[in-house]
């Protein structure tokens, strides 16, 4: 399998949500990985590198619309193609 587009730059802030304003489509057509404090994280919704924060769906805890409510990690991140 040969990878024939240019992968995009991956931006500071960046959003799994496509409602939010930091979400860029062309980051997710490839797989991401984010590390926090040097640990790869699998469940991260969203991240930014500048104000070292990740974002994490609550287990069980839901809003009213019933989407889970996210919780914010702090620590040094780092995000990158795998």
């Amino acid at each position: 399998m040969s990878d024939t587009k240019s992968r995009p730059e991956l931006p500071d802030h960046l959003s799994g949500n496509p409602r939010s304003p930091h979400h860029v489509a062309e980051c997710f057509e490839h797989h991401i990985g984010i590390r926090l404090n040097g640990k790869e994280r699998t469940d991260v919704e969203e991240y930014c590198i500048s104000e070292k924060w990740v974002k994490i769906p609550s287990p069980k805890a839901k809003d009213r619309w019933g989407q889970p409510i996210l919780i914010t990690l702090k620590g040094e991140v780092e995000a990158y193609y795998k």
